[in-house]
């Protein structure tokens, strides 16, 4: 069994990719009024190239998915990364945006319960009991609002595709790692969104996007998304994902302590309530414990067979975020 301070360095990867994530709210602002499909395309894209140039820097191995991981990999990119915008762009149309957060705020439960199962492992009573209260401080984070059923549905939907950017590269970060499947994720989501993008915006679309809104394309790019997704897939990968989403929880406070360092609003004593509620969520799930002899499986997460190296017009604007 991993001693507590490996296990806490696991997690680092992932809490650092989450309050990225969480950070980059504001950045998500510029590109409200710049033609989404075409705007994530670019994103993704450039996401892709950046992450393939630094993986051959890093000596990180790339290989080409292979009979069904392709329709791990396909179902990640039309989940998280392309579903996930058309949920929340639909989703804001008929209620607030923070009824789709709150949603989204829901994933460590789903995860605490998914993930184990997809891994061949038993949920994790600790992750089991935790998550529901990083959920509950998540809630008081993002607050609450006004919606109808069509809002409820969507917001439905924005929660399984994001716990699907999780759940599906569980099956394929053995063998591709998380390089591996940050890049195939992010060039097979750009060509889906560039096909959205040509056919619902037109092929110029691109040529709307001003001088703010091309830098903040490039940060996403570089540390929302080529970034964040390696560190965050590097953390399920050595924990697993019902241990990792947990982390998720981290998000929401990161984007309200930017937005009172940036001068948008101090946090109300609602949110101040939330964070620790958070906090004492995540103290609670991801303690070490002494693992009885009984409850080892043949596939423990934090001993990875594999060595290699190792998220409102939100994600639509900056995606694997909650804004």
């Amino acid at each position: 069994m991993d001693t507590p301070s490996a296990s806490f360095a696991q997690l680092i990867p992932g809490m650092v990719g989450m309050a990225l994530v969480g950070s980059s709210v504001t950045v998500s602002h510029t590109l409200v009024d710049a033609p989404l499909f075409t705007t994530q395309a670019v994103r993704y894209t450039a996401a892709a190239a950046v992450l393939v140039v630094i993986a051959r820097l890093a000596g990180a191995r790339l290989v080409w998915p292979r009979g069904r991981e392709w329709l791990w990999l396909a179902g990640l990119a039309v989940t998280g990364l392309v579903l996930f915008n058309v949920a929340v762009v639909r989703g804001v149309a008929h209620a607030e945006p923070a009824v789709v957060a709150v949603a989204v705020a829901c994933v460590p439960v789903v995860l605490g319960v998914v993930g184990p199962l997809l891994e061949r492992r038993r949920p994790s009573r600790q992750v089991l009991l935790a998550a529901p209260v990083v959920m509950a401080g998540a809630v008081l984070v993002e607050g609450t609002g006004r919606t109808d059923a069509a809002g409820v549905a969507w917001a439905a939907l924005a929660l399984g595709c994001e716990a699907g950017f999780t759940l599906l590269a569980v099956p394929v970060l053995q063998r591709h790692s998380p390089w591996g499947v940050s890049v195939h994720a992010t060039w097979l989501g750009g060509v889906l969104l560039a096909v959205l993008g040509t056919t619902l915006e037109g092929p110029s679309a691109v040529r709307e996007l001003s001088g703010p809104q091309w830098a903040a394309v490039g940060h996403l790019a570089l540390m929302v998304t080529a970034v964040a997704f390696v560190l965050w897939y590097s953390t399920v990968r050595a924990v697993g994902a019902g241990r990792a989403g947990l982390l998720t929880g981290i998000a929401p406070l990161a984007a309200a302590a930017v937005g009172a360092v940036s001068g948008t609003g101090a946090p109300g004593p609602s949110v101040w309530l939330g964070i620790a509620v958070v906090i004492v969520g995540l103290v609670g799930g991801l303690r070490p414990r002494d693992v009885p002899a009984g409850e080892v499986t043949d596939m423990d997460h934090t001993a990875p067979a594999d060595p290699q190296p190792t998220s409102v017009r939100s994600r639509c604007a900056t995606s694997r975020e909650f804004s």
